[in-house]
């Protein structure tokens, strides 16, 4: 039986301060949700040499974010005025938000190619004079009130996101107690049917559920439902979910688990995040309308939207601390 300590987190963060110039001034380094943040007071130095980075992860094996230390980001209302003269009409900009968890400013454009500019030139530019973050994401042809809800959310509830993130860091990369062995699959739903897809992949480290659906076809809970009063399924020791995609049979019972003391993460892409919740909120509005009693309400829905930790595709991450994703 193999057994890490805290001394491991120590050498890696020693091991990032060694190697980030120190004109870049780290502050703290925080283990949130699957990546290391590395909180500084001038990002820009290591946007501008971004080897530096790409060369500590293919030592320590661990993604890295960069975010600007809170303290010297400018008020949102003077970012936003900064970063609209920065970038060209062209673009035509139909929306800025902000989300202090990640230190980010989100920028929706009808041409994103304008707002990145040459080489990420007006990117580099918007980093260095109001030390958010730029996320630039292309306008949708038409305006989703779900995920101008979903943002607002998240933005007034961004202190306990912080929280969330860290905990489920913490819980990431925490000391193993085994080493890689055996993998146990037990299927709560979805075999040999349609709906309540839930499948529980349990090592001896750790435990994920992938997919959390209903069956919205039956009214019967033993058909409706996943097993989850299955004895190899104990919600304290869930390490994170796993959504594959947003429909019902996959996601519809995943804000039951929150309602219940689950307070991990769920995985999944960012579409998926946001048609996931929109899908959610229509079973409970159909459900009320139907009569039916349904097994959450919206403030399960919200803390599910609380704890999404959505992912890029292609992208490789550490979710239990010897599962990854």
């Amino acid at each position: 039986m193999a057994r890490n300590s805290d001394k491991d987190k120590l050498e890696i963060s020693h091991y990032i301060l060694e190697h980030v110039p120190r004109e870049a001034e780290v502050t703290r380094i925080e283990y949130e949700g699957p990546a290391l943040s590395v909180y500084t007071k001038k990002p820009e130095v290591l946007v501008d040499q971004s080897n530096i980075v790409a060369e500590i992860v293919s030592v320590i094996r661990k993604r890295i974010v960069v975010r600007s230390d809170p303290s010297v980001r400018l008020p949102e209302a003077e970012a936003e005025k900064i970063t609209r003269e920065l970038i060209a009409p062209e673009a035509e900009i139909t929306d800025i938000n902000f989300d202090p968890s990640l230190g980010e400013i989100i920028i929706e454009t009808k041409k994103p190619g304008l707002v990145i500019g040459r080489n990420g030139a007006v990117l580099q530019e918007i980093i260095k004079k109001t030390k958010w973050r730029p996320h630039v994401l292309r306008s949708p042809p038409i305006k989703s009130k779900i995920v101008t809800h979903m943002r607002h959310y998240l933005h007034s509830e961004s202190k306990e996101r912080e929280r969330i993130l860290r905990n489920v860091g913490d819980r990431i990369f925490r000391p193993k107690a085994y080493d890689v062995g055996d993998i146990r699959l037990t299927v709560l739903g979805g075999a040999q049917e349609v709906g309540r897809s839930a499948f529980l992949i349990k090592t001896r480290e750790s435990s994920v559920l992938l997919d959390c659906g209903i069956n919205p076809g039956s009214q019967r809970p033993f058909e409706a439902f996943p097993r989850c009063d299955s004895p190899e399924f104990q919600i304290d020791q869930l390490d994170a979910v796993v959504i594959t995609h947003a429909h019902l049979d996959h996601c519809g019972l995943a804000p039951f688990l929150y309602k219940y003391g689950y307070d991990g993460p769920i995985y999944c892409s960012a579409p998926t995040s946001n048609l996931m919740t929109l899908l959610q909120l229509d079973y409970l509005d159909v459900a009320s309308k139907q009569g039916v009693t349904a097994p959450y309400d919206q403030k399960d829905v919200r803390e599910c939207v609380l704890h999404t930790i959505p992912l890029r595709y292609g992208v490789v991450t550490d979710i239990a601390p010897d599962i990854r994703l």
